[in-house]
């Protein structure tokens, strides 16, 4: 069976993200965001889809502006909808809302979405599927796991003779420092 590690080295799509962001440790509150967005986004589909309409949900979420999302309204999910250059999915539109007001409730208990995620660090998969399905719309364990996997909560985004999971090792990612 193959893995990521030997089919996105050198894709157009696949390759960047591979070497330079999955696994990779996330501080950004928006990057953080973003993540999470596409991966319930990625749900039913390939993850090449989602790489190739990147730059259609940064400008349709703005940036994924956590409070500028938060303010969506009526006017904005009609517009999400239909929008081509995302995936057009209401339950998936809403989750991506109600998920950035959450992150604004994760400043005042815990001073925002990268100190949430360090203060229930660390657990296993079952622990953190369950931490985010009572915390996040939309959020089961696939989509949990691939979100913790790509940030480095969790092990697993890269195969140990990979020059991307060198490369990271050096940024000591969250999973290597629990063990």
């Amino acid at each position: 069976m193959s893995s990521y590690c030997d089919i996105a080295p050198g894709h157009p799509l696949h390759g960047p993200y591979h070497d330079h962001e999955y696994g990779v440790p996330q501080r950004d509150e928006a990057g953080l965001f973003e993540r999470l967005v596409l991966e319930i986004n990625q749900a039913g589909l390939s993850w090449k889809t989602i790489l190739r309409k990147r730059a259609g949900f940064q400008r349709a979420y703005h940036g994924f502006d956590v409070d500028r999302v938060a303010a969506y309204g009526d006017d904005d999910v009609a517009r999400l909808l239909a929008d081509a250059g995302i995936i057009r999915n209401r339950l998936k539109v809403l989750a991506a809302i109600q998920n950035a007001r959450v992150i604004q409730q994760l400043r005042d208990t815990h001073g925002g979405f990268a100190q949430w995620l360090d203060a229930h660090h660390p657990r296993n998969r079952a622990a953190w599927v369950k931490l985010f399905k009572q915390t996040f719309r939309f959020t089961g364990g696939e989509i949990t796991g691939e979100f913790l996997m790509s940030l480095g909560y969790l092990p697993g985004a890269h195969r140990s003779d990979c020059p991307a999971y060198r490369r990271i090792a050096t940024m000591a990612p969250p999973w290597m420092q629990a063990g």
